[in-house]
């Protein structure tokens, strides 16, 4: 007897099979004719299976009967075709098994419907729910995607430090790690010695592994980094996360336009993908969540995004007759109602803005002759907004020790990033993307905290 998933159940080429399903009950119901009627679901798909468990069985009246949603059993039978429709086959139940009771008085998900954020109360059990099964299976598409997509390419997948000394982007929100006693850290004149510490300096949680990623650009040329990334920012909107997944390549020889090029292939590579491995995922979140999705994702995999420098942005936004709540002006980052005009109304496809004032960017972007401006890019989508932000990095020594200064930056604190330019330095570009924004504008999902499996955000870590 063969162990069969859900969804190789489901499947035409298994009626006739003696077969052994596994998985949790979503429903009984019983037949005045002396059976009943199981719907099977193991996640392996949206649908259940359909099993037929006949009053002959031993334990029907003492098991059987009993089952309610969330029991998990083992239902061993043969694959026939089935008369019911929605389904090509059902499970002519042999012997049930039960593994494991809920009971329908407690558990939680025995009502059909519950608000996204009643079920983050139940972080353990929501992956039950057809909405979070579908969203795993498509994280699960887009991470693979991801992969293959800079395999395919010829990238190397390298590891970056999750705990890390350096401030990537110079903000200064990162989570301390520290073996130090809180209540009595050892101080010397008066201030924390950090030099006890268990890395004998200030240590932090990575809020991107861009900086490492960029050395190993530099020797095997073209790699990507995929982690969890940190940051400390007391923010509670739906787009932040305080732990979330970043995919960042870095590639040498790459300038600007090469960056934007591989940044639009790997978008509607990984949006493809969904479509096309997810369907019945992508189908349900179509109808359910947001009746959009689909379309919205094939006219991007269909369409050439524009390229526009911020200085024309700015010129458009002002000249649009657009009320913003945030006003426009040069020298200041673009905020989501910017962007979305720019994708939705004016565009009407993807926007990959590039050239930002050099005031607003970090520290490591290439400076552009004018001074004023930086090599920078942000890959905007309808909907969202920004998904992508990258830029070609700044290989001349001398400018990038003249904005580490800028921004008050120590370049002795990056020697060994510094020292990238003093040794066979190199044009090179990079890119990020986070996983949960990704995932969030595939399935339409309104909130990040819905397409992570255990959100962590200010004063959220109980799971």
């Amino acid at each position: 007897m063969k162990k069969l998933s859900v969804v190789e159940a489901r499947k035409k080429s298994s009626i006739g099979h003696q077969a052994c399903i596994q998985g949790w009950v979503r429903t009984r119901r019983d037949s005045k004719g002396g059976f009943s009627f199981l719907e099977i679901n193991d996640g392996s798909c949206l649908a259940n299976v359909q099993v037929v468990a006949d009053a002959a069985l031993s334990n029907y009246e003492s098991e059987v009967q009993k089952l309610s949603a969330g029991c998990s059993v083992t239902i061993e039978g043969e694959v026939k075709a089935s008369q019911g429709q929605g389904q090509d086959t059902e499970v002519a139940a042999s012997k049930v098994i039960v593994h494991g009771w809920a009971d329908p008085n407690d558990y939680p998900l025995q009502k059909k419907r519950h608000s996204f954020e009643k079920l983050r109360e139940w972080a353990h059990l929501r992956p039950r729910t057809n909405t979070f099964g579908a969203v795993m299976r498509v994280r699960n598409c887009v991470s693979r995607s991801i992969h293959n997509f800079f395999q395919e390419e010829g990238f190397f997948y390298v590891h970056t430090p999750i705990i890390t000394s350096s401030d990537c982007e110079g903000a200064g929100e990162m989570f301390r790690v520290t073996t130090f006693n809180l209540e009595q850290p050892p101080k010397k004149d008066g201030k924390i010695d950090h030099s006890l510490d268990f890395f004998h300096r200030p240590t932090f949680l990575t809020v991107s592994g861009q900086l490492e990623a960029e050395i190993f650009a530099c020797s095997l040329g073209k790699v990507y980094t995929f982690g969890p990334t940190f940051r400390a920012e007391n923010s509670n909107t739906s787009r932040h996360l305080a732990e979330f997944w970043m995919v960042e390549p870095e590639m040498a020889f790459f300038e600007l336009v090469d960056n934007m090029d591989l940044a639009e292939r790997f978008l509607k590579r990984i949006f493809r993908d969904a479509l096309e491995q997810c369907p019945e995922d992508m189908a349900f979140f179509n109808e359910w969540v947001d009746k959009t999705t689909i379309e919205t994702l094939e006219k991007i995999i269909n369409s050439d995004f524009e390229r526009l420098p911020y200085t024309e942005a700015i010129k458009i936004l002002e000249s649009s007759g657009e009320s913003f709540e945030f006003p426009v002006s040069w020298g200041q980052d673009l905020q989501s109602e910017h962007e979305r005009y720019l994708t939705e109304k004016k565009f009407q496809k993807p926007v990959i803005l590039f050239d930002y004032p050099a005031g607003i960017k970090p520290f490591y972007m290439r400076v552009n002759d004018d001074g004023r401006t930086v090599r920078a890019m942000d890959v905007l989508v309808p909907k969202v907004g920004e998904i992508i932000g990258g830029s070609q990095r700044e290989e001349r020594l001398d400018m990038l020790e003249s904005r580490m200064k800028a921004q008050h930056l120590n370049p002795a604190d990056y020697w060994w990033y510094v020292e990238l330019r003093k040794f066979g330095s190199v044009p090179h570009s990079g890119f990020g993307l986070g996983l949960e924004r990704a995932v969030q504008f595939v399935s339409g999902m309104g909130n990040i905290r819905d397409v992570i499996p255990f959100p962590r955000t200010p004063g959220n870590a109980e799971f």
